[in-house]
């Protein structure tokens, strides 16, 4: 049915109603829409297919059946692209300095096409892991009615018997760098897995993010569980498309829905399931947006409180595609519920709280991925926040999957990436090092890559249980091991970690959330003294405005107003 233009004060009716707008009219018009679809409001369809991941590959179809849905309740789709960089693909290249700052440039991108369009609401579709806190960060911003849609899981790859995803091909480089495994068997592991369409099939980033979105109540509970190649995820889209346009008529808005307790069920839900070190990033830069305070110490103290439950990968057993079987995010929300971990009254973007949507779901028979409250897989959550002299501000330690809290161990210190990446792979790393990546945070890097390649080798090379890593950078989900990242301050801003020199004794301690080096105080102001900021490493585009905005880790790496240095 047509929804008559005067039935609300929308956005679009600046745009396409009255005499002067008749040019407008024609132009749109042009590309395809008559005088009946104007008269509807007018919903933003933000796309961020693209062809250089799996992960997104499947969205260009998804979104034909969100406009279907949006017609279906009286809306008229219009779809817009933006970017998405593969964190996967661009992984050890400097291309992956662009990952985190792809996510600044999505949030932008969305913004202007729905403020130059004045459209009236909006679905989002997201794969990989940027998009999703990119499109929730606008979404936000705009505080216009709408939803995000994740696009699914990829199913997991089969090799000699066994699943297996992104994870075992970085681990696998390193297996062969060692010597234990062939680079034809390396090979073979490449061909198969990645099957298809769909973002990375652990509780990686895409997937603790998709999570997170859910716990927030901008995409429905259980809608980003369906993964990308199934069946049932047309349906799934179509009603995303219907949603936006209730929404719009309900005038339920993001900012009603991302309150403090909103925040609050998605840290629990990301601990809870051992949930990337990135939702850290992320759910600082989406509250920033929506103007809620929300602090780094925040996901401690709520991760301290919530057992971990959910026994996926890279920590666990079990892939995305297993928790969906198992009853999914559904079934995660209703154990956290039912022990008063989340606030189940909530509301999310259906209408429905979130604990009526958790209350829904339907708990496969045996199955073992999410655990009983009484049994959990460990009493507190996955991710846990230190501070002490190498990072005043705070760093992020994943401790899902490994009882290893302490270490202490020499400092084996490199400036950037590669070097570190060339070392781990010449075996120059020995059990009981800490290994100390610095001048990758926001500013310095720029873009705070991710170490997933040393990460991977580490513990490929059989070092995993053996050697610790810290960096102003961060870690992919599928990271694993005593790995701290988003150390700040950044070496780039003199943080503590710009002063450590090979063989500083670093200390590593969960329990007392600490991550400090023993240096005495007359030694380290004269390192300090002797310190000099380094040059930027971009003058122009993109990169350089990145690096003379972005703030700290610790408080989301969000864009800010230009400094000086």
């Amino acid at each position: 049915m047509a929804v008559a233009s005067t039935a609300r004060p929308w956005p679009s009716r600046r745009l396409v109603e009255g005499r002067e707008r008749a040019a407008a009219r024609a132009m749109l018009k042009g590309a395809g829409l008559t005088g009946g679809d104007l008269a509807r409001p007018l919903i933003g369809v933000a796309n961020t297919w693209i062809e250089t991941m799996p992960c997104n590959l499947g969205l260009r179809g998804l979104a034909e059946h969100v406009k279907r849905g949006i017609r279906a309740a009286g809306g008229t789709p219009l779809e817009f692209n933006t970017i998405a960089v593969s964190d996967g693909v661009a992984m050890g290249t400097e291309g992956m300095k662009a990952s985190l700052i792809s996510r600044e440039v999505i949030a932008d991108s969305i913004e202007v096409a729905m403020r130059g369009h004045l459209l009236d609401g909006m679905v989002a579709l997201v794969g990989c892991d940027k998009t999703i806190p990119g499109a929730a960060m606008a979404l936000a911003r705009l505080d216009l009615p709408g939803c995000l849609l994740y696009g699914g899981a990829i199913q997991p790859g089969r090799f000699r018997g066994r699943d297996v995803t992104i994870i075992d091909v970085f681990e696998a480089i390193g297996a062969a760098e060692a010597g234990t495994i062939s680079d034809q068997e390396l090979g073979a592991l490449e061909d198969v897995a990645c099957p298809g369409a769909g973002a990375c099939g652990g509780q990686f980033t895409a997937n603790t993010m998709a999570m997170a979105i859910e716990l927030l109540g901008i995409a429905p509970l259980g809608s980003g569980g369906v993964p990308a190649v199934d069946p049932g995820k047309p349906a799934v889209a179509e009603a995303a498309g219907r949603l936006a346009v209730e929404m719009l008529l309900a005038d339920r808005r993001p900012r009603q829905l991302l309150t403090a307790a909103a925040f609050a069920n998605a840290i629990a839900g990301v601990v809870a399931s051992g949930g990337s070190t990135n939702a850290v990033l992320h759910l600082l830069a989406i509250a920033a947006e929506a103007g809620v305070p929300l602090e780094i110490d925040d996901f401690d103290r709520i991760s301290a409180r919530t057992p971990w439950i959910a026994d996926l990968r890279p920590g666990g057993r079990y892939n995305a595609v297993d928790l969906t079987r198992a009853g999914g995010v559904q079934l995660v929300a209703r154990r956290l519920a039912a022990a008063g971990l989340i606030e189940g009254s909530a509301l999310t973007c259906t209408g429905q709280t979130v604990g009526e949507a958790a209350a829904a779901a339907q708990e496969t028979p045996g199955q073992e991925v999410v655990t009983p409250l009484e049994r959990p897989l460990a009493p507190t959550g996955g991710l846990v926040i230190l501070h002490g002299s190498l990072a005043p501000e705070g760093a992020v330690v994943k401790v899902a999957g490994h009882q290893w809290r302490r270490h202490t161990g020499p400092a084996r210190v490199f400036d950037g990436e590669e070097a570190a990446m060339a070392a781990v792979t010449a075996r120059r790393i020995a059990p009981g090092d800490v290994v100390v990546v610095r001048y990758e945070g926001p500013r310095g890097g720029p873009g705070m890559r991710e170490m997933l390649g040393i990460t991977g080798a580490i513990v490929g090379q059989g070092l995993g249980a053996s050697v610790a890593l810290i960096t102003d950078g961060r870690f992919s989900g599928a990271t694993h091991g005593l790995m701290v990242g988003h150390v700040a301050p950044e070496a780039a801003e003199g943080g503590p970690i710009a002063l450590l020199v090979d063989g500083d004794p670093v200390t590593i301690d969960v329990d007392a959330r600490v991550v400090s080096a023993e240096v005495g105080a007359t030694e380290l102001a004269a390192r300090r003294a002797a310190w000099r900021r380094p040059e930027r490493r971009y003058r122009v585009g993109a990169f350089a405005r990145y690096a003379a905005l972005v703030g700290s880790a610790a408080r989301g790496a969000v864009l800010g107003v230009p400094v000086d240095g």
